[in-house]
């Protein structure tokens, strides 16, 4: 068996062209006999960090990112593909299920398919014009209902529609929003100002993040939030928000339990929120920029919006998948790897008329690394002290939604659970020299971390983009929502042999060309792996420093999640 799986690795062009049902049942079976082969040879291992294998990684990605599992998308068959395969290759690596006897915690959600109408009226005191959707603007809803309808609803441009009572800063002072449309900007005001005493200035904070501004547009009462692009501020061009026109968007179902949303929330691309603010008789220079100003005022605009969309609803269970190494000595202490393992699923053609969002990178490549993490942790003797767990969460790509509901409904108590180390993305390529933080200053898992790449003969860096906002964008924010210390890392750019300019046109080329599009595929030609494993190794390294030690890592003050913890 042994000799066949290098055979079929040898021969993986053939492989590539085969039928894809097929296809996806030997990769499947590839990943098994590499795990096993992999188990056996690392047994004895003392460190762990042998059992980790490139090859390995890459033909789980291969197999998560197929074809055959039509995007990963949460209520589809390649969601009950793609937990079937990690459950089968948890139970081959010997890792016992993480929710008592199973190894699936199910996660009650709506799927809200919306078609809107092709354009948004727009009238003013001097006349009236359309927008164009999906050109122009963007719009779906998280209501469960049938039809949502605009007509002729007033527009009041709400700043950065943030409300913070720590910065003394209030973009909804003195206006009453209800039943109105509110337009925001994208970003916190220190990043559009420039700004530095301004919430972290050019880092962008949780007040910046889409997410937030459609939250809070929903507590004030608003009828709708749309969001201004600007592509160096959400850090991703409007193609990406495009997507999510007249398509489906999953939630978790909350009936019964009062929560608000806006009846529509959206993007307007930068060029049509111009367009607005002129036809209301605005000067469109400097008008954003009034809001960067503490002490801004909402501004009520000579604009009326028309439109409506339809929707679908449909009520299911997601899931995520959790497996487990009990701890020897303190099994009650867990320490929790998370990754993604959903995608966008089938949307709109691109260029090559692909419709498949395979989502390799993100995060086929985080998935494969929690089996990864899983063989090495149970290579060695002896056992980790602590409980580690590997949580593979639903629908990240739709607001976080799985580690929402883990961290609401958690398995492990909250309180005993010592970290949450999150990975989503893996470097495919060459070996860095570095490894980037995500999030500077949070928690003591930086200096861990530090610490591990010094002894590989590496170092840390912080992400060069601290105004993305990355620290609030996956699933570890969640857990540090409910305090657990949270490290998130990402690919260092500092490629070994190359200079940085090298790896820094790798991670834009991907941000531009790949992200959340179909070409996000599996490149067997190029995919070595080879600086991902590397970096799972340090993570590795702090897991098996935190599961065997009794050292509980707190967050850094000045963290905004610390004095959660603390009262806990």
């Amino acid at each position: 068996m042994t000799e066949y799986s290098i055979l079929l690795v040898h021969n993986a062009p053939p492989i590539l062209n085969m039928n894809p049902n097929l296809k996806y049942l030997v990769f499947a079976t590839i990943a098994t006999l590499s795990s096993c082969k992999q188990n056996a040879s690392v047994t004895n291992n003392q460190d762990g960090l042998q059992a980790f294998s490139a090859d390995s990684m890459r033909l789980h990605v291969a197999a998560l990112s197929h074809d055959s599992m039509q995007g990963r998308k949460p209520f589809t068959e390649g969601e009950t593909k793609t937990i079937a395969y990690l459950q089968k290759e948890f139970k081959a690596l010997g890792v016992e299920p993480g929710n008592g006897s199973s190894y699936l915690q199910e996660v009650p959600m709506v799927n809200i398919k919306t078609t809107a109408e092709p354009v948004m009226k727009v009238t003013t005191s001097k006349g009236s014009f359309s927008l164009k959707g999906l050109e122009d603007y963007v719009i779906w809803t998280d209501q469960i209902k049938d039809k949502v309808d605009l007509s002729n609803t007033e527009v009041v441009f709400a700043g950065y529609g943030v409300v913070a009572p720590e910065a003394n800063w209030n973009d909804y002072d003195g206006i009453d929003v209800k039943g109105k449309i509110v337009m925001v900007m994208v970003n916190d005001p220190g990043y559009w100002s420039g700004d530095s005493s301004l919430f972290k200035g050019q880092n962008m904070t949780y007040y910046g993040r889409w997410t937030y501004k459609f939250e809070e547009a929903a507590r004030q009462g608003a009828k709708g939030c749309l969001i201004v692009h600007e592509t160096k501020a959400a850090s991703y061009p409007f193609a990406v928000v495009q997507n999510s026109w007249n398509t489906s968007r999953l939630r978790l179902d909350d009936r019964g339990k009062n929560k608000k949303y806006t009846d529509i929330n959206g993007w307007l691309s930068l060029p049509a929120a111009k367009k607005l603010i002129a036809a209301a008789g605005k000067d469109t220079t400097n008008f954003f920029a009034m809001a960067d100003k503490p002490g801004f005022k909402p501004i009520t605009l000579d604009l009326k919006l028309t439109t409506s969309l339809k929707t679908e609803l449909t009520f299911n269970k997601s899931h995520n998948v959790i497996g487990k190494i009990t701890g020897s000595t303190r099994p009650e202490e867990v320490i929790i790897y998370t990754a993604h393992w959903d995608h966008l699923g089938i949307g709109k053609p691109d260029a090559t008329g692909d419709t498949i969002n395979n989502g390799a990178l993100d995060n086929a490549s985080g998935t494969a690394a929690l089996l990864e993490l899983a063989r090495a942790f149970n290579s060695l003797q002896p056992k980790p002290e602590r409980t580690i767990v590997f949580l593979a969460v639903t629908a990240e790509e739709q607001g976080l939604w799985g580690s929402a509901y883990y961290a609401q409904n958690p398995v492990y108590p909250v309180d005993k659970t010592v970290a949450n180390i999150n990975i989503d993305g893996v470097n495919p390529f060459e070996k860095t020299k570095d490894i980037i933080i995500v999030g500077k200053g949070q928690s003591d898992l930086e200096d861990y971390l530090k610490e591990e790449a010094e002894k590989a003969g590496r170092e840390l860096a912080f992400e060069t983009h601290p105004e993305a906002g990355h620290y609030y964008r996956s699933d570890h924010f969640n857990f540090a929502k409910v305090g657990i210390p949270a490290l998130y890392t990402s690919n260092g750019v500092q490629v070994i042999g190359k200079d940085k300019a090298y790896g820094e046109k790798l991670d834009a080329d991907y941000t531009e060309k790949n992200y959340h599009r179909p070409s996000d595929e599996y490149h067997e030609d190029t995919w070595t792996f080879e600086g991902g494993i590397e970096d799972l190794k340090l993570l590795f390294q702090v897991g098996k420093r935190l599961a065997y030690g009794d050292k509980v890592p707190a967050w850094k003050d000045g963290s905004e999640f610390k004095a959660i913890r603390d009262k806990k």
